[in-house]
């Protein structure tokens, strides 16, 4: 078998298939995990924007539960949790919504009034109507993770081929730049925004964001903080937005976002977005203007027009298989995206409802062309 792509949903499809007992070749690019499983935050999240994300998001998180006493030190897996924070009484009562609807699923989740939250986050703006807390939400360094699942994969008799870029597909073929070609049974393409251009038929479309690290300020934040405004930013589906998003790494630097883009192509920082992404922080913990910055980045999301992923094989391409269209959720979700492929092309029954993640329903809805062989 064959993993076109070594990000974190790439290396965790071919870590799952060698589990399974596959011989797999991995190709991509460049190093594993340096595109953009490097650039994002490695917040391990449920969410519950569908049913489906909800199953998913929650169902991965628990295989990284199992794998974290595994991963190398350097993975940073911390079970940090998340503090969803209101504003105002109107966004509590969309906490409390959401904690009802976790709890009904078994999901730990509580509410936390005022004085308990800036007991819990000092930093915090006064002010504030409250928070839900998630604790078993976690953050990872997301690519020593992807590295340390394609050290599995070698381990396991796997082939790892870096930079070998690959300039197209048919069934059982994947041909690559140097001319060469190779072989399988099944192909799975996880190339994150790449994707669309071995498989045009699928409408993934690059959502831009940018985010800025810190020096080292330990405990100055404990909790993945996020806005519920976040949700409304994380659902536009054209202009451009921000949200308070901050994240706390084990080195005690602070990881700040977030922003949202589309039709930016260009790798340049937008200084007068990560000014407004900024603005929004400070108006979140004002104590952040006085920490120093030392980088600011950006990267780029593969987003689905639902924003949820495409798992699953492609109509009329025989043996060959998508795993895209994370967006913000890559990280998160590819665990559970991994089991889900393995568990097809074993045939086997998947743990969660695979139907809300095939490609084929966006051909149901008229969104796609008819795939064609090679």
């Amino acid at each position: 078998m064959i993993v076109v792509g070594a990000g974190i949903v790439g290396a965790a499809c071919a870590w799952a298939l060698v589990r399974g007992g596959h011989r797999v070749t991995v190709l991509d690019s460049q190093s594993p995990g340096s595109g953009a499983t490097a650039a994002g935050m490695g917040h391990i999240v449920v969410m519950d924007d569908s049913s489906a994300q909800l199953q998913l998001t929650r169902y991965s998180q628990e295989l990284w539960r199992q794998m974290a006493p595994q991963l190398p030190a350097a993975a940073e897996y911390v079970q940090s949790g998340t503090l969803w924070l209101a504003a105002d009484t109107t966004e509590m009562e969309l906490a409390e919504k959401k904690a009802a609807l976790y709890q009904s699923f078994h999901i730990a989740a509580r509410m936390i009034a005022p004085a308990e939250l800036s007991t819990l986050e000092p930093h915090l703006r006064p002010g504030l109507a409250g928070a839900l807390l998630v604790p078993t939400d976690a953050v990872v360094y997301s690519p020593v993770a992807a590295a340390w699942m394609i050290d599995q994969v070698r381990c396991g008799g796997g082939k790892i081929i870096i930079g070998a870029p690959v300039t197209g597909l048919a069934s059982g073929r994947v041909e690559c730049a140097d001319g060469e070609t190779l072989e399988a049974d099944a192909i799975v393409v996880a190339t994150g925004t790449a994707i669309s251009r071995l498989l045009p038929e699928l409408p993934v479309r690059s959502r831009k964001g940018h985010l800025v690290i810190t020096d080292r300020y330990p405990g100055f934040v404990k909790h993945q903080l996020v806005e519920l405004g976040y949700l409304k930013s994380a659902h536009a589906t054209d202009a451009d937005s921000v949200a308070f998003n901050i994240q706390p790494r084990a080195t005690g630097q602070l990881l700040i976002g977030s922003s949202r883009q589309y039709g930016d192509e260009s790798r340049q920082v937008n200084h007068e977005i990560v000014r407004a992404m900024l603005r929004r922080a400070f108006s979140y913990m004002p104590d952040l203007s006085g920490l120093a910055a030392l980088r600011t980045w950006t990267g780029f999301r593969a987003a689905s027009p639902d924003h949820l992923p495409i798992i699953g094989a492609i109509t009329g391409r025989p043996g060959i298989y998508a795993a895209g269209g994370h967006e913000g959720l890559g990280i998160t979700t590819s665990l559970g995206t991994a089991m889900l492929l393995a568990d097809m092309i074993a045939e086997n029954r998947t743990q969660i409802d695979a139907e809300p993640y095939l490609p084929a329903r966006f051909e149901n809805a008229g969104q796609l062309p008819e795939a064609a062989n090679g």
